[in-house]
């Protein structure tokens, strides 16, 4: 403390010796006489609110002390600074009791401590309370009301405040602070808050001004003002700015220049800052060197803003630029600069980058904040360098404690990975010698990192170990919880917990509901489907178009078209738009029941969404034509498809059996080699239709090659090929006595039957050097 400012006199000592003695009181009484400034001094560089409270009571004590209102100012600011709001109520009423007059400095400061604190209503009342004792802000308390409102993103009443000010008149009546003074004066008997304080004691505590001199200062309100300080433009230029008014900045900005009062750094930079934020980097670019010209150097604080700027425009060359010319220009880089930095560079994925910033730090003896721990984990995690990674955490847990919300992140970058071991290793890892239980998130995100490996088990194990931790699972918990089973098609499990979570008063949310819906219709257990939508809507949550798509689609499967439109005249009641999810499953829908005019009407409405019909609406399309025989326009789809790239093995197969289907053989043999040459021969399905088709024509070598590319590439013939097989091998000629011997060692399912097989294909088809 001592060390801040420079003291003459005897405040040296006596501060110094406060500082390492615990009684205050026996330190001040070995003092002299003290003057009332260096009371205040004293009272102004005590660190705690505590030890403020003494030496004001042991100043108080003194026989010649004559209240003084700075030394209450300053015991007002300590108090509010630390949020002892009831302390501060009884420090007010002793003031009033005292005699001692708030001035425009006290209320300044007391709007200030409890903007800071959140309680903007309240702090605005000191302005209501100073109006009724007759007193006009200052420039100072103005300029503090507006900062206030503008950090609580209240900007057009800030303007209006600050407008109403010029004027001459503070009326705050917008604010409906009466109404909140009556509501305070309600039964004696209820507690009594510094809300209530506010609102009542504070108005009827503490000295009256004369009539005559309130009459006086009413003349003094109605005369105009005009801005002089500083701090009070740099307050309008920031207000604008974040209210996206840059008109009204740049024209407060002119005005200082006009007005010739003088500029300074913060006003540089909120002006640099309001521009480059908007997009107009060059008038950004353009204010430094304005900047420089007027003679005021730019702090790190400017450089950090550019750094921010062009790494949020996509230029990191320039922002690195900006880092190193911090040092060049003889700053120091500070805990936003290098937070910036490295996530600019994290990124980015820039791993040499940030190990240069890392190494920098540390030869300034400059710790990784926090903040920047997680990105920078997560970024090395990502690269793979898990090495690194673990070191770089050890090596932060050894100089410092971890926050339950840092070791959560870090938990999370493992669990995006599916590195569950490493991430329970973090979670059941050791912790501080302080007795430091898990946070709830850290639960959260472990059984993200279980249920992304589908270790459901450990997952529901460590949910039903929570409590007896002390550890209690919150919304996040049971919603995670629930949507893993539901998305594993653990349905039942998450049917009981979705239970649970009710029973303890949770509300899950839509996604909750939709991820078991989903799965009950997955598994076509409709009913079950409907009773879970129902219970939705009993508990109060809306469904939206991905509950409706899955209800549809769960319908549209079983081929119930009348469910299916039920719920899709649902969707239109509900105001949503029918996506191409809800078409396709009703297209799905009317395909199954060989409904063709409904499914066209709706492909046709598809055409005109964004992106036209999907691949699942097409196929379901071709599917349909197929069934009906109706070759030419199967083909007009699958020629679309393929014209946009989209063709699927779904496509070409639905193709080839319409083709076979129909006797054309040939058209059947064309789509089979142009599904060869997509690639798209990739599991056992495609393989076993091209097949198929082959061995209708007769072309047995060509089947024969085909499964000896499934063999290549370890695709293991399944039931459908074996059967395409024995076509083969009875089409090739080979007796009848012997292929019903192959089929029934295959049906019992003898050692070596299905490789004797597919020797035998190779045989019957004459291809000897593909025989094992």
């Amino acid at each position: 403390m001592v060390g801040k400012k420079r003291y003459g006199g005897v405040l040296p000592s006596i501060l110094r010796s406060l500082e390492s003695e615990d009684d205050v009181e026996k330190t001040l009484n070995s003092c002299e006489k003290l003057s009332p400034k260096e009371q205040t001094v004293i009272l102004k560089e005590q660190g705690s609110w505590k030890r403020v409270i003494r030496v004001f009571k042991w100043i108080k004590s003194q026989k010649e002390y004559v209240p003084n209102v700075i030394h209450y100012n300053v015991v007002l600011r300590t108090l509010g600074r630390a949020q002892k709001w009831d302390e501060l109520r009884l420090c007010w009423i002793e003031m009033a009791k005292k005699g001692v007059l708030p001035t425009n400095n006290t209320y300044g400061m007391l709007v200030d401590v409890y903007g800071k604190g959140g309680l903007v209503k309240e702090a605005l009342l000191w302005i209501k309370h100073m109006r009724l004792r007759g007193m006009f802000p200052d420039e100072v308390t103005m300029n503090t009301a507006v900062r206030v409102l503008k950090d609580a993103e209240e900007f057009d009443r800030a303007d209006r405040f600050y407008k109403d000010w010029c004027a001459g008149r503070v009326e705050l009546e917008d604010l409906d602070l009466d109404s909140m003074v009556d509501s305070g004066n309600g039964s004696s008997s209820a507690p009594v808050s510094f809300k209530h304080f506010l609102s009542t004691e504070l108005f009827k505590t503490g000295g009256r001004i004369s009539t005559l001199k309130i009459v006086g200062s009413s003349d003094m309100e109605t005369s105009v003002r005009k801005p002089r300080l500083t701090a009070t433009y740099n307050t309008l230029i920031d207000l604008y700015g974040k209210a996206g008014r840059l008109k009204d900045a740049a024209n407060v900005f002119a005005e200082m220049i006009r007005s010739g009062v003088a500029m300074d750094t913060t006003t540089f930079n909120t002006m640099i800052f309001t521009c480059g934020s908007h997009g107009h980097l060059a008038e950004a670019e353009a204010l430094l060197t304005k900047m420089e010209e007027r003679g005021i150097s730019p702090d790190t604080k400017t450089y950090n803003i550019f750094l921010s700027l062009y790494a949020n425009s996509g230029n990191i060359d320039a922002a690195l630029k900006c880092y190193r010319k911090i040092r060049e220009v003889g700053l120091f880089p500070d805990i936003v600069t290098h937070r910036a930095v490295l996530h600019v560079l994290c990124e980015r994925n820039m791993v040499q980058e940030v190990e240069v910033v890392i190494d920098e730090m540390e030869r300034s003896a400059v710790c990784i904040d926090e903040h920047s721990l997680p990105v920078i984990f997560k970024t090395y995690v990502n690269e793979g360098l898990l090495d690194r990674a673990k070191s770089l955490f050890e090596k932060y847990q050894l100089d410092g404690r971890v926050s339950s919300r840092t070791r959560a992140a870090i938990i999370d970058a493992y669990a995006d990975r599916g590195l569950w071991v490493e991430a329970e290793a973090v979670f059941f890892g050791k912790r501080d010698l302080v007795v430091q239980n898990k946070d709830v998130v850290e639960y959260n995100v472990m059984v993200k990192a279980y249920g992304k490996a589908k270790l459901y088990d450990k997952a529901f194990s460590l949910f039903k170990d929570m409590r007896t931790y002390g550890t209690w699972p919150d919304e996040c918990t049971y919603n995670s919880l629930i949507q893993m089973f539901a998305g594993g098609d653990m349905v039942d499990q998450a049917r009981n917990l979705l239970a649970e979570m009710q029973g303890v008063g949770f509300k899950p949310q839509c996604l909750t509901f939709s991820a078991v819906i989903a799965s009950y219709t997955r598994l076509g257990q409709l009913s079950d489907a409907v009773d879970v939508y129902q219970e939705m809507t009993r508990a109060g949550v809306k469904p939206n178009e991905v509950v409706y798509g899955a209800m549809i689609n769960g319908f549209a499967e079983t081929g119930n078209v009348e469910e299916a439109l039920h719920y899709f005249r649902m969707v239109k009641e509900c105001g949503f738009s029918a996506n191409q999810i809800v078409l396709t499953s009703l297209i799905k829908a009317y395909s199954k029941v060989g409904c063709l005019e409904g499914a066209k009407q709706l492909y046709d409405r598809m055409k005109d969404l964004e992106g036209g019909p999907d691949i699942v609406a097409s196929n379901s399309m071709i599917s349909l034509y197929a069934d009906l025989g109706m070759v030419s326009e199967a083909k007009l789809v699958f020629d679309n498809l393929k014209e946009k790239g989209w063709a699927d093995g779904v496509s070409f197969a639905t193709m080839m059996y319409l083709y076979k289907s129909m006797g054309m053989l040939d058209a059947a043999i064309d789509v089979a080699e142009e599904m060869k040459q997509s690639g798209l021969l990739s599991d056992c399905v495609s393989f076993n239709k091209v097949m198929t088709c082959y061995a209708a024509n007769g072309q047995l070598g060509e089947c024969a090659e085909l499964l000896h590319d499934m063999v290549i590439r370890r695709i293991l013939p399944d039931n459908g090929t074996f059967k395409v097989l024995f076509t083969i091998l009875k089409k090739g000629g080979l007796p009848t006595e012997a292929v019903t011997q192959l089929e029934s060692s295959y049906q019992e399912g003898k050692p070596y039957a299905r490789q004797a097989i597919i020797t035998s294909v190779y045989s019957v088809v004459g291809l000897h050097a593909f025989r094992t």
